[in-house]
């Protein structure tokens, strides 16, 4: 057998859009990209948000987990569509839409990563601090950012989507498996489809159909099917296979932290913190409850929604900025800098890293904060309006542009965004009058 057949497939420039296949029928595995998107999504600020809910309202807002999974469907595939049918990634769709989305998107991308990076690395903290309290909760944050950066720094995507699936997993058995041993109130679950807004519910409403799920990262899906080998419209039915399956898992994993909201934080009449420590409070009334092996086997969970969350900013976001500074520096989207391992991607994962741990040192760094409360609140509704431009006219191939039905549910999305968006900056821009 001649030796150029034992080498390894050379994988396919930007340009050339080949599938990294063979030429083999496009199959769909359950671990995919939309499982690393839906998982690196929900994060501990999330399943905060969903308990406080469920604490709150019962199951009154159960509709609006629903449409949450909806409306990420339809963001997450108009990515994912955009990528497959033009072979260009979104950051070059944006920058055919004018100037004003690098302006936008460049400040954001570092602001984000710099604050980001602290966040996501001391709510993976907390889990293991909990358990471990003789470690402080500053060395495991430490601790969980250079485990994140080893893992994206030398590892492939194949592996890193590996590790996203078992953290999946294991989040999924410890939230699902605590909803039933919880005892849902099938009645009222079915009333709560019921799509109505209590009293004092409207924050709690958008944040649940808009917020839980949905980052910077939903725009990282083009990136990793590329980086998955998947560049042409050959993969479009198998990507929207992959995108919705992977939500449906997401919104079955948040109706459980409803469950566990409406029938053990309500029942137990406690207030949870803001933020993640609100996650330990949860703990302490499970262990009360239901004894420390519930207790315990929850943290792993919560620990494991954080640290998937962790490494996939890692990876992910890294991808976008590593595209976004090529294309600044003339290179084409594909080129060996701006791909997994690529020093443009390399300096990314130690911007997420290292200065981040800076801010474990302050107390409130109240400016940046504020900057990434205002960047952020606008990152969604940027998303939704953006595809829209993408998703129709020149833009795209005639046969993969919008219908006019996904026009209406895009367009929808996008106002739902709008009014999320504008509600965060007013809370984000608060602080600057109230003294």
């Amino acid at each position: 057998m001649p030796a150029e057949e034992n080498l390894p497939p050379v994988k396919a420039l930007h340009a050339d859009r080949i599938d990294d296949d063979g030429g083999k029928p496009a199959k769909w595995k359950i671990v995919g990209p939309g499982l690393v998107v839906a998982a690196t999504g929900v994060g501990a600020a999330d399943m905060v948000a969903t308990l406080v809910a469920g604490s709150r309202y019962g199951y009154a807002l159960l509709w609006a987990v629903i449409v949450g999974v909806v409306l990420k469907i339809i963001l997450v595939e108009g990515a994912g569509r955009f990528t497959l049918a033009t072979g260009k990634t979104i950051f070059e769709g944006w920058r055919s839409l004018g100037k004003w989305t690098t302006w936008y998107f460049g400040p954001y991308i570092m602001i984000w990563g710099f604050v980001y990076g602290a966040t996501a690395m001391s709510s993976a903290a907390m889990p293991l601090a909990a358990m471990f309290p003789a470690i402080d909760l500053k060395i495991w944050a430490v601790l969980m950012g250079l485990a994140g950066f080893a893992m994206v720094w030398f590892g492939r995507y194949s592996i890193f989507e590996k590790i996203t699936a078992v953290l999946v997993g294991i989040m999924f058995v410890t939230v699902v498996g605590l909803a039933i041993i919880a005892v849902p109130n099938i009645p009222a679950m079915f009333a709560g489809l019921i799509p109505m807004i209590p009293e004092g519910g409207l924050v709690y409403t958008l944040a649940l159909a808009g917020g839980v799920g949905g980052t910077i990262t939903l725009a990282a899906y083009g990136y990793w099917l590329r980086e998955k080998g998947w560049y042409t419209p050959k993969w479009m039915k198998v990507m929207r296979i992959d995108n919705s399956m992977a939500y449906v898992i997401t919104g079955i994993f948040v109706i459980a932290m409803l469950i566990v909201g409406a029938e053990v934080v309500r029942a137990a009449g406690v207030s949870l913190s803001a933020g993640d420590k609100g996650l330990l409070d949860l703990t302490t009334v499970l262990n009360e409850k239901y004894g420390d092996v519930v207790g315990t086997g929850f943290l792993v969970g919560f620990w494991a929604a954080s640290f998937s969350s962790i490494i996939g900013v890692w990876n992910g976001v890294s991808l976008m900025f590593a595209d976004f500074w090529g294309n600044m520096r003339g290179k084409e989207s594909g080129h060996e800098d701006t791909r997994v391992g690529g020093k443009y991607f390399k300096f990314y994962v130690l911007w997420l890293t290292f200065p981040p741990m800076v801010l474990f040192l302050l107390d409130q760094p109240i400016g940046l904060i504020l900057a990434y409360g205002v960047l952020g609140s606008l990152f969604m509704p940027f998303l939704a309006l953006t595809l829209l431009g993408l998703l129709n006219g020149k833009r795209i191939p005639k046969a993969w542009a919008n219908k006019l039905h996904t026009n209406i549910l895009l367009g929808l999305t996008a106002l739902l965004f709008i009014s999320l968006g504008v509600q965060q900056l007013y809370k984000a821009i608060s602080p600057l009058w109230a003294g």
